[in-house]
C-alpha cells in the first residue's frame, strides 16, 4: 500500500510516499480501507520538527484522523465492524496510508448522510472544540474569543460556542474575507491576528481558547477579563516564551484572579469522546454544526497540503484521499 512518511524533519519537502505493507490487526485493532484523511494542525507541528522533544523520529507516518470502511478485525474482536463505514483516531501517527490501523475503543460509527470527508473535518476538531469549551467552564451569557478561528477546530469552537449562549463570539483571523465566513458560522466580531480592529469588541474576555500559541500568547492573556480563563488547545504558531505565566501575577493583574490552562484530549475518557462525537456527527447531519472542507487533494500531495498549511492559506480543513 502506499503511504506518506516524513523523511527529514522541517519543510514539506521532507515528506515522501512510499511502498508500506499492508496492515495486519492484533487483538483490540482494526483494519479501515481509508476513504478520507484529515490535515491536522498538529500534523504541521510534528512534521515542522516543533514536537522533537516528544519522542517523533523521521519514518514516521503522520495523521491521526481517518473514515472508511473497516476491511480486517484483530482475534477475538467483533466480526460486525467489518464493512461498516467508520470514523478512526489513529494516535499521533499512522494516518495518511491506504489503509489504517486504528484500536476498536478509537473507532465510531458513521451515521448515514455524513461523508467520509466532513466525518475527519469535525471528528477531532470539533471534539476538542465542545471540551476545551468545558475545560474553560464557558457558561452562556460569557465572552468568548478564539484565537486562531480559520481552522478547522476554531471554526467549530466558534459554532459551538454561538450555540451555546455566548454574549460575544470574537475572533482572530488574517483577512476580512475570512472574518466575513466566520460571521456567518457564528462570530460576532472579527480582530486581526494582534486581537485588535473591531472597537465595538469587547476589550476582555471571559473565555480565551487558543489554537496558535507561539510568541504572542501573553499578550492574550492581559485580554482575560477578571476570573477570565484562556485554555491553550494548539500551537500551530510554535511554543510560547518559557516565561509566559508571569503575566499572571505580574503587577495589576494577580488581583484578576485569571487562569491558564492547556487542552489535550489525551485526558478524556474514550467513551466520553466516543459519546460527544457521535453526538456532533448526528448534528451535523440535521445542519446544526458545520464542516468546511477548504480542499480535497490526493494522498501524493500531501506535501503540498502542508505548503498550503505554512503559508497560512487553509480555512477549515485540507482532506487527503488515497
Amino acid at each position: 500500500m502506499r503511504a506518506v512518511v516524513i523523511q527529514d524533519f522541517g519543510d514539506p519537502s521532507g515528506m515522501a510516499v512510499i511502498e508500506a505493507p499492508s496492515p495486519v490487526p492484533t487483538a483490540g485493532q482494526v483494519v479501515i480501507m481509508t476513504e478520507s484523511i484529515g490535515v491536522g494542525g498538529v500534523d504541521a507541528v510534528i512534521r515542522r520538527g516543533t514536537l522533537g522533544g516528544y519522542g517523533f523520529s523521521e519514518g514516521l507516518v503522520p495523521g491521526s484522523e481517518i473514515a472508511g470502511i473497516v476491511t480486517a478485525v484483530g482475534a477475538g474482536g467483533d466480526q460486525s465492524w467489518v464493512s461498516q463505514r467508520v470514523w478512526a483516531f489513529t494516535g499521533t501517527g499512522g494516518g495518511y496510508v491506504e489503509q489504517a490501523v486504528a484500536r476498536t475503543d478509537d473507532i465510531v460509527a458513521l451515521p448515514v448522510g455524513l461523508s467520509s470527508n466532513d466525518a475527519v473535518t469535525l471528528g477531532s476538531s470539533a471534539t476538542v472544540a465542545h471540551f476545551a469549551l468545558a475545560h474553560a467552564h464557558f457558561a452562556p451569557g460569557e465572552s468568548v474569543l478564539v484565537r486562531g478561528a480559520a481552522g478547522s477546530i476554531g471554526i467549530a469552537t466558534v459554532e459551538l460556542a454561538a450555540r451555546g449562549g455566548a454574549s460575544a463570539v470574537a475572533v482572530t483571523t488574517s483577512s476580512l474575507e475570512r472574518g466575513t465566513r466566520l460571521r456567518n458560522l457564528g462570530a460576532t466580531h472579527v480582530l486581526d491576528r494582534a486581537g485588535e480592529g473591531d472597537r465595538a469588541a469587547p476589550k476582555s474576555f471571559d473565555v480565551i481558547i487558543d489554537i496558535v500559541g507561539g510568541a504572542d500568547l501573553p499578550a492574550f492573556i492581559d485580554r482575560l477579563a477578571p476570573n477570565g480563563r484562556l485554555v491553550v488547545a494548539g500551537v500551530v504558531a510554535g511554543l510560547p516564551p518559557a516565561d509566559f505565566g508571569m503575566r499572571l501575577i505580574e503587577a495589576g493583574a494577580f488581583q484578576q484572579s485569571r487562569s491558564i490552562a492547556t487542552f489535550s484530549l489525551n485526558t478524556v475518557p474514550a467513551s466520553a469522546t466516543a459519546a460527544v462525537r457521535a453526538e456532533q456527527f448526528a448534528a451535523a447531519v440535521r445542519g446544526e454544526l458545520h464542516a468546511v472542507v477548504h480542499e480535497v487533494l490526493p494522498l501524493e500531495l500531501a506535501a503540498e497540503a502542508h505548503r498550503q498549511m505554512d503559508l497560512g492559506r487553509v480555512f477549515g480543513r485540507i482532506v487527503l484521499t488515497p
